[in-house]
């Protein structure tokens, strides 16, 4: 990370309390700038293809930041990471209520939910491409395959 900065490690850490607080302002810069990328995202129109555009650019992002996250999941509490995801998963809350109105999205389960399943999904493949068990090329695909499942709505019973 101090190499990156274009500072030394001395100087780097000299600035935080702990290799966890440093991770932690990393990780939260890292998320901010992935919400403005994200806002570039047209997320109008079908919510199915809208999710998958969102997938794909979300996972371009997460692809590049691999080694941050990993850094993030073993230094910081679970609730901080997702703390720190809430501003660009109300784009998701956003659309999960878009599909819902259209009918494409199942209204059954607690929105909430339906946005961890999408934070969970995402997230679950970059352990899976770190594991070496699943491609970066197929990833996007296959969030985007098994959200839209998740989120089918329901045949009448």
């Amino acid at each position: 990370m101090a190499k990156r900065a274009g500072v030394g490690r001395v100087t780097l850490y000299g600035h935080f309390p702990s290799r966890a607080d440093l991770i932690d302002a990393v990780f939260t810069r890292a998320v901010t700038e992935s919400d403005r990328i994200l806002d570039t995202v047209d997320v109008d129109g079908d919510p199915r293809e809208a999710l998958g555009r969102l997938v794909t650019a979300s996972w371009k992002i997460i692809d590049q930041f691999r080694s941050l996250l990993l850094a993030a999941e073993n230094h910081i509490p679970s609730e901080r990471i997702r703390a720190a995801h809430e501003r660009p998963l109300r784009r998701v809350r956003h659309l999960i209520e878009s599909g819902r109105a259209a009918g494409v999205f199942r209204d059954d389960l607690p929105v909430s939910w339906m946005v961890a399943v999408y934070h969970s999904v995402v997230h679950g493949a970059a352990t899976e491409v770190i594991a070496g068990r699943l491609t970066d090329r197929k990833a996007a695909t296959l969030i985007t395959t098994t959200l839209l499942a998740a989120y089918a709505p329901q045949p009448p019973s």
